[in-house]
């Protein structure tokens, strides 16, 4: 790919999750909060093509996993494969990385 760029895809595991997270926080706060937020966790994770070897790798529960943080309220699991960035999860708060990525 140009420039050392990667192609972010989100798995449907990972799109639900932001469907998820979305309808929590509009039922908690607001629609106009929850566009927001699922608009700024997209962000980061297509920024990820610029530079995919960011987080910190979790090969302990799943081969070529890593897991970076986001605004201290959700971890975004990814695996790098050739040019792409998959996106697998968006775990909000609590959410355990171990045990929900063990389930697929």
């Amino acid at each position: 790919m140009p420039n050392g760029t990667h192609k972010v895809v989100f798995s449907p595991e990972a799109k639900a999750d932001l469907l998820e997270l979305y309808g929590y926080i509009a039922e908690a706060s607001s629609e106009f909060r929850a566009l927001g937020y699922i608009e700024r966790v997209e962000h980061k994770c297509l920024n990820l093509s610029t530079f995919p070897t960011r987080g910190v790798p979790r090969d302990d529960i799943r081969q070529g996993l890593r897991v970076i943080g986001f605004e201290r309220s959700a971890n975004i699991a990814f695996a790098v494969v050739e040019n792409a960035v998959i996106i697998l999860r968006v775990l909000y708060r609590g959410r355990d990385i171990g045990t929900d990525m063990s389930r697929e």
